[in-house]
């Protein structure tokens, strides 16, 4: 049973900075594209960023990108998300992803076959 729990979310300025984290279970997360992708009210979910089995690879969407920074420690079976600059717009609840295997676009929903709980993230103007 594969199991994601994301941490690290909370409220901060716009300006600041979070780190999320996102401890998984399972023998085959050192296998895994790792993402994280968030949901705010009203909107649909989207990506934020993802990460190849060994980090060698990242992804992230353009609203991001030069602010945030995903990373993974296999050894830990963890992937984190380092968010700087926030600004209100990235307000949303963020969740952490493992990849289907098979799949082949890391940006889309559907190639994700599971999910953690979520984790608030709020910026304040």
């Amino acid at each position: 049973q594969v199991q994601l729990v994301e941490s690290g979310g909370g409220l901060v300025q716009a300006g600041g900075s979070l780190r999320l984290s996102c401890a998984a279970s399972g023998r085959t997360f050192s296998r895994s594209t790792m993402g994280w992708f968030r949901q705010a009210p009203g909107k649909e979910r989207e990506f934020v960023a993802g990460i190849s089995w060994s980090g060698g690879s990242t992804y992230y969407a353009d609203s991001v990108k030069g602010r945030f920074t995903i990373s993974r420690d296999n050894a830990k079976n963890t992937v984190y998300l380092q968010m700087n600059g926030l600004k209100p717009e990235d307000t949303a609840v963020y969740f952490c992803a493992r990849k289907k295997a098979a799949a082949t676009n890391p940006r889309g929903s559907d190639a994700y076959e599971y999910w953690g709980q979520g984790t608030q993230v709020t910026v304040s103007s």
